[in-house]
């Protein structure tokens, strides 16, 4: 069974950068898609951006595109989420999330396996 955990999270200010983590365990994590997405407080979780096993990255949040980018090394078990120019807009606890059959999909139901979550706060 796989096994996600985030790490990376934490406060800086607008402008700022973070680079979260999703490492995986209990499973390779080549065989799934891996998904981010945030819940800020109020609001419901949105898919952010995803990486398939074949390396492709799709991105559901407008407003992230050309701040935010999605990688991953296989050979780390790990998926990352780089987040540049951040705004108080993405103040969010973010999750990473496993797709079974490899691909990506923003729907949360789609996704069979979840992380506990990083807390990511922009404020100056």
């Amino acid at each position: 069974q796989l096994q996600l955990v985030e790490s990376g999270g934490g406060l800086v200010q607008p402008g700022g950068s973070l680079r979260l983590s999703c490492a995986a365990s209990g499973s390779t994590l080549d065989r799934y898609g891996i998904g981010w997405f945030r819940q800020a407080p109020g609001k419901e979780r949105e898919g952010v951006l995803c990486i398939s096993t074949t390396g492709e990255a799709t991105n559901y949040v407008d407003s992230v595109k050309g701040r935010f980018t999605i990688s991953r090394d296989n050979a780390k078990n790990t998926v990352y989420l780089q987040m540049n120019s951040l705004k108080p807009e993405d103040t969010a606890v973010y999750y990473c999330a496993g797709l079974r059959f490899g691909g990506c999909s923003g729907y949360l139901k789609m996704y069979n396996y979840w992380g506990q979550g990083t807390q990511v706060t922009v404020s100056s």
